[in-house]
């Protein structure tokens, strides 16, 4: 059984729009369900994220064995409370900006609960691009206060800020060398920044690695290539397109416009149970080690 949350949280599109007008994003009443290992706490508690095609089988597992070692687990629900299924195949209606404004909003409800102590985050390739970027620190200096530790698997790490300010809370992050659709090397790429992160790869593991999912192909899904975004000091935010040609990326109609010129289409998903199984061992004791009291 679960318990119903919900809160005030907005819609920014971007990055962007949280750090320079919040205020003016939409209003958005999102829903969160909360579960509580037996016991009287306080309990630490996982704030958990979907990815791109919402929840799956392999994400209630982690979940499970979360709660199976005494952590309470948030379950945000993103997606359900703005009525989209998916974003596979556009990435533009729900978006790691409204995720993080989504996930902070419930965090404040969340930390004045008396049976809830730590509050980690964890989330899966979108779900983990916000886990990942909630420790970067002027999003916690305008969103609210930081979490006491982040776990994002296969995580969109393509955002490069150039305020290389993070929370020094441990970071685990969980990735296949053979994602193709958020590719390791972004990961690779933004590591020096991290003041506290461990990065596991799993040799030959796609994504969705800790599912038991065929492998398969999904020829619509927006994937990442070699391009990073930059995020400037004063919240713009843009990318390189050809000759070093800058393009800005702060609205909807700008990424959309990116999307169909560079035609990041294709990615592959596919479980492999040797990676999934140890993510499961591995997320949970580190959940554990850093947020039990």
């Amino acid at each position: 059984m679960f318990e119903r949350l919900q809160v005030q949280s907005r819609s920014p599109f971007e990055i962007h729009d949280i750090l320079r007008g919040l205020e003016n994003a939409p209003e958005t009443m999102v829903e969160s369900e909360l579960y509580l290992p037996e016991g009287d706490g306080p309990f630490g508690c996982v704030m958990a994220l979907h990815g791109s095609m919402g929840w799956a089988p392999h994400h209630q597992d982690h979940v499970e064995a979360w709660l199976d070692a005494g952590l309470a687990v948030c379950k945000v629900n993103s997606f359900i409370s703005r009525s989209i299924d998916s974003t596979v195949d556009d990435q533009l209606s729900v978006t790691h900006a409204m995720m993080l404004v989504d996930a902070f909003m419930t965090r404040s409800l969340l930390e004045n609960d008396p049976r809830i102590g730590k509050i980690g985050i964890s989330g899966w390739s979108l779900g983990g691009t916000v886990a990942l970027y909630s420790a970067w620190s002027p999003i916690s200096e305008k969103l609210g206060a930081p979490f006491d530790a982040h776990l994002p698997f296969y995580p969109a790490a393509h955002l490069r800020p150039e305020v290389q300010q993070w929370s020094h809370a441990p970071l685990l992050i969980l990735h296949g060398d053979a994602d193709d659709w958020t590719p390791l090397h972004f990961v690779e790429g933004i590591m020096a920044q991290l003041p506290n992160a461990t990065l596991h790869t799993y040799d030959g593991a796609h994504h969705s690695f800790d599912s038991e999912k065929e492998y398969t192909w999904l020829p619509k899904a927006v994937h990442l290539n070699k391009r990073t975004v930059r995020i400037a000091k004063s919240g713009h935010m843009s990318g390189e397109l050809f000759l070093g040609i800058r393009w800005p990326l702060n609205t909807r109609w700008q990424r959309r416009w990116v999307i169909r010129i560079l035609r990041n289409r294709g990615a592959h998903v596919k479980g492999m149970e040797s990676a999934r199984l140890d993510s499961l061992e591995r997320a949970k004791a580190f959940l554990v080690d850093h947020l039990s009291a």
